[in-house]
């Protein structure tokens, strides 16, 4: 099956290699305005296949999307020095004005995958030009929380000793600073975290908890400070991603996709855990009916930013 990559830079190139890694798709394309810079990565990557698993890699241009059953969109402009978030919205809407409607017109039975930041407003945007296109929002998915979910619950079995896959809880609403920790629902191995922590007399107090979700919220920061940028976590979340789509495997993600009503705020996009499959978005786990009230308080206020910052572009 074929997955078409649009940016060649870190993280575009990253999961591709990570999709070789796993044997998730038949076919790759990468394309970008870089041209060269495309086919290195793709050469690069091309070559690690006889270590892997047997993947076509190449690079090509929109109309070599075509038969695409996902594209992963990475394109995009950084933040630049003094630059506020609103400008870098509105550079990255003018790009994704071009990129989207060219991505449907050649492939149009593809799902997007959006990664570019900030990813909410970004993904609201593509699905209100795949609206126009006659293209069904659940087709439209953001890698949202999904990376924000895997640190935390990394951190977090860490911190208890236990293997991460076995910490079932989420990261909510915005990829960012208000991003919610709904430690209420959190699970080890089916116990509640609460009383898993007095079985095994594991503190997990207010100031831990402070601590861990303070190292979610700074990690890209930090990686970023450290290497220059963020790939082999967020290019891992997007093959997860799209395997789920391929395998059609039902699985929940923390990805972002347009939803109706979140807490009482309308029409918008952020992450809960969705039901996702190899028509998109299949469901969604209505979270806010499960919160305490200070966890529903919280993502409410998440909703309301990412909302104001999609109205504030949408005006420009």
């Amino acid at each position: 099956m074929k997955v078409g990559i649009i940016g060649a830079g870190a993280v575009g190139a990253t999961a591709a290699y990570a999709m070789v890694m796993r044997g998730v798709a038949r076919e790759i394309v990468l394309s970008d305005l870089n041209q060269q810079r495309a086919q290195a990565e793709a050469d690069d990557v091309l070559h690690a296949v006889p270590f892997a698993h047997p993947v076509r890699v190449s690079t090509g241009d929109y109309s070599d999307l075509a038969g695409s059953r996902v594209v992963i969109i990475t394109a995009g402009v950084a933040q630049e020095p003094g630059e506020t978030r609103l400008e870098l919205l509105s550079r990255n809407a003018a790009i994704f004005n071009q990129i989207v409607p060219q991505v449907l017109e050649n492939a149009r039975d593809a799902i997007i995958l959006v990664a570019t930041n900030p990813v909410d407003v970004m993904t609201h945007l593509t699905a209100d030009i795949a609206d126009k296109y006659g293209v069904h929002r659940s087709r439209v998915i953001g890698s949202g929380t999904t990376l924000d979910t895997a640190r935390f619950r990394a951190l977090l079995g860490g911190h208890l000793g236990v293997d991460p896959p076995h910490v079932h809880g989420y990261v909510l609403g915005e990829h960012g600073d208000s991003e919610v920790f709904p430690w209420s629902l959190v699970t080890v191995g089916g116990v509640p975290l609460d009383e898993f922590c007095r079985q095994w007399d594991i503190c997990t107090d207010d100031e831990v908890r402070a601590d861990i979700e303070r190292r979610v919220r700074s990690a890209a920061f930090n990686i970023i400070e450290g290497k220059g940028n963020t790939s082999f976590g967020i290019g891992s979340a997007l093959t997860r991603i799209v395997e789920v789509i391929l395998k059609d495997q039902r699985a929940l993600l923390t990805v972002c996709t347009p939803v109706r009503d979140v807490a009482g705020v309308k029409d918008v996009t952020l992450s809960l855990p969705h039901l996702v499959g190899g028509k998109g978005i299949l469901d969604t786990i209505l979270l806010p009916l499960s919160l305490n009230k200070t966890e529903e308080t919280a993502l409410r206020a998440s909703a309301e930013v990412v909302r104001e910052a999609y109205e504030n572009v949408k005006a420009l």
